[in-house]
């Protein structure tokens, strides 16, 4: 059983990773994606239903009923967030599996995870996309206080009833041992690309969209994805303040919380 907030036709990264490790598993096992309404620039939307289960195979797509406000506005994707879990929990609790698999979406998800695997009494893998509530402390989302530190709490309980955290380098792994967690418990699985078969043709490149992105610029900085509320986006647009006169462009590819501002 995977449990994540996002699932295509949701678009985000979570949502299609969620996908390939579904389709990976279904090889072998018999999965259950327990997801909300797509509400992260879906490809299409999906009309209310307390739960809508959507069988593919050894897969089973349940979707409930959570709210489906656009993520660029932070306090109602918080109500996202909340009746997704508020449903999920009890639909969790009645849905036969053997291992609970958790994500980062909602950024608790971690901890709901474990709090399913104990009253299910079920191992518990957790892996790790985001570090909260590192990330939200950092990103000045949420102040250091009174909230941070249970959810810090509640987060360190998560990873320790974990039977293994999963994470996405050196960097966050040495991050979570910080936490008080068992070095055998940590494993490190990198993100990567799907790579075409030598023998597969090269896709067509589109030359509109290379000129759009190459411009007048010797030297093309990209970043491709999210612009959300957490990156170092001033530290980007003063590198490529300094860097203009040399003929290099920072190019954003990307949509959301902070592109108008950018």
């Amino acid at each position: 059983m995977l449990l994540n907030l996002y699932y295509p036709p949701d678009t985000s990264a979570t949502a299609k990773l969620a996908k390939t490790v579904v389709d990976a598993l279904a090889a072998k096992h018999e999965v259950t994606i327990l997801c909300g309404r797509p509400s992260y620039e879906p490809t299409e939307r999906r009309d209310w239903h307390l739960y809508q289960s959507e069988p593919l195979g050894n897969v089973r797509v349940i979707r409930v009923g959570s709210t489906d406000y656009p993520r660029a506005q932070m306090k109602k994707r918080i109500f996202n967030y909340l009746s997704y879990v508020l449903l999920t929990v009890p639909r969790a609790l009645f849905s036969p599996c053997d291992v609970i698999l958790a994500m980062t979406d909602p950024p608790f998800e971690g901890i709901v995870g474990a709090f399913v695997a104990v009253l299910k009494n079920k191992p518990y893998v957790y892996n790790i996309r985001d570090m909260y509530p590192d990330m939200a402390v950092g990103g000045s989302i949420v102040e250091p206080g009174w909230l941070a530190r249970i959810w810090e709490k509640l987060h360190r309980w998560a990873l320790r009833r974990a039977t293994t955290v999963v994470v996405l380098g050196e960097d966050m792994r040495n991050r979570i041992l910080a936490k008080g967690v068992d070095p055998a418990h940590v494993a490190v699985v990198r993100d990567g690309a799907e790579i075409p078969a030598a023998s597969s043709p090269k896709p067509p490149l589109d030359e509109s969209v290379i000129q759009a992105i190459r411009e007048k610029f010797q030297f093309v900085l990209l970043h491709a994805g999210n612009l959300g509320f957490y990156s170092a986006w001033e530290t980007l647009l003063e590198g490529a303040r300094q860097l203009a006169s040399e003929g290099v462009g920072l190019v954003f590819v990307g949509d959301v919380a902070q592109r108008e501002r950018l």
